[in-house]
């Protein structure tokens, strides 16, 4: 699918669909929003445009699917409060109607759009009433937000309680702080450019979180370098500090956040990039201990997948000539929702998946068996990927990118050395 990109002129329509926060956000300064349940957004930068334009077919497997590009507006309610909107850009309705909106329900999408016309999903009077309800609360909601950030800039290991009523996943909305600033840092960016510009270009990627009921997700900020060649002069060696002062100059590769479910405490662990650049190599060590164990036992049935995707990525991005994905990080994303006790002589249908790593001798008549959940690894943000087929750059690499392989293979080493220590 090739979007119209070069369309400048958005068509002009009543309704749009609302943006909310990405809750699953954990790392990153580009604000990242939910369009539905399975695609999310983001603003276009030309060069990320670029990279999923023309991507390796060997690389689509490591990237999130992307799936178009919306226009986006900021616009104020008739209480004054923000909120973002997204429309289809000109003549691309064939595009954006083949994703999935069937979980647009009123209370978290005002609307949809057809190729023909935008339809509303309720009643119009209620909708704007249940909106200016919705405005209300988000707005007094934004007060105890920036008490919550300046507790993030202080505390940069954060514990919130899930409550244990209804739905794990459904209690999610709102308690992730770091999607709330970035959420937050956006509305105040167009805010302040809204007199100049109301008109922005958002592209659409899959919502790799989606699948999992509680999402456990690890940024990992990749490579021994992190500044584009288009970097400033300040830009760059800000980028140097950076990598000097923590794991990336010495194993190419940091923890830029974290988001690990409790099962122990019903609490969700949240680990911020500023606590990440303080990791020495054992600490960084420690934190991949921390996101692979869920308060009551080491989910060692995950090390196994994780490492084999790890090697595969490592190979593809070996034959990836003259790539350099400076500042993009790497995603671990796996299922939070605590295994099944499963008794040891139930049918052998029931106990096929059971492997050595995931029995527990203290059960008793017992056995652990892991869920249907599956480890993700994904590439994301390539706002300063390059490579030779970029006509327009004028640093043109050759080769791998070494800093990026050079951080995996440590990856892999050192969940290789969890693993083997953690070993019954």
């Amino acid at each position: 699918m090739s979007p119209a990109f070069g369309a400048m002129e958005v068509e002009h329509y009543s309704k749009g669909v609302l943006l909310e926060p990405f809750v699953h956000q954990v790392g990153g300064h580009s604000c990242v929003l939910r369009f539905n349940d399975k695609t999310i957004c983001k603003p276009l930068i030309q060069r990320e445009h670029q990279f999923y334009e023309t991507l390796p077919t060997e690389m689509r497997k490591f990237t999130p699917q992307y799936e178009g590009v919306v226009s986006v507006s900021f616009e104020e309610d008739e209480d004054g409060n923000l909120c973002l909107i997204a429309y289809p850009l000109n003549g691309d309705h064939d595009n954006l109607e083949n994703l999935d909106n069937s979980d647009c329900e009123p209370k978290n999408k005002l609307l949809r759009w057809t190729n023909k016309k935008t339809v509303l999903l309720e009643n119009e009077k209620i909708s704007k009433e249940w909106v200016r309800q919705h405005r209300k609360e988000e707005k007094m909601k934004s007060h105890k937000l920036e008490e919550e950030f300046e507790w993030l800039k202080k505390s940069e290991v954060l514990y919130y309680t899930v409550e244990k009523k209804g739905n794990v996943s459904s209690q999610f909305k709102h308690h992730n702080p770091w999607s709330m600033k970035c959420h937050q840092q956006q509305l105040q960016r167009m805010k302040e450019n809204a007199k100049h510009r109301n008109q922005y270009k958002f592209i659409l990627l899959e919502n790799l979180t989606s699948r999992y009921e509680v999402p456990c997700v690890l940024d990992l900020k990749m490579g021994t370098r992190q500044h584009g060649d288009d970097a400033s002069e300040e830009k760059k060696a800000n980028q140097i500090r950076k990598c000097q002062q923590s794991t990336s100059a010495v194993i190419g590769v940091r923890v830029c956040g974290m988001q690990v479910y409790q099962a122990g405490t019903g609490q969700l662990m949240f680990m911020n990039k500023y606590h990440g650049r303080k990791l020495s190599v054992q600490g960084f060590k420690e934190a991949l201990y921390q996101f692979f164990h869920n308060g009551k036992y080491l989910r060692r049935e995950l090390f196994e997948s994780v490492i084999k995707k790890l090697t595969e990525l490592k190979s593809v991005l070996e034959k990836q000539e003259s790539y350099r994905f400076y500042s993009s990080s790497l995603l671990i994303i796996y299922d939070g929702k605590e295994r099944q006790e499963v008794a040891v002589d139930s049918d052998p249908e029931d106990l096929e998946d059971l492997s050595e790593e995931s029995s527990d001798e203290s059960a008793g008549a017992y056995a652990y068996k892991p869920t249907a959940s599956t480890v993700d690894v994904r590439m994301i943000d390539f706002a300063h990927t390059t490579c030779k087929y970029y006509g327009e750059d004028s640093v043109v690499h050759e080769g791998q990118d070494t800093g990026y392989v050079f951080g995996l293979q440590n990856l892999i080493d050192i969940i290789k050395e969890i693993r083997d220590e953690s070993g019954e």
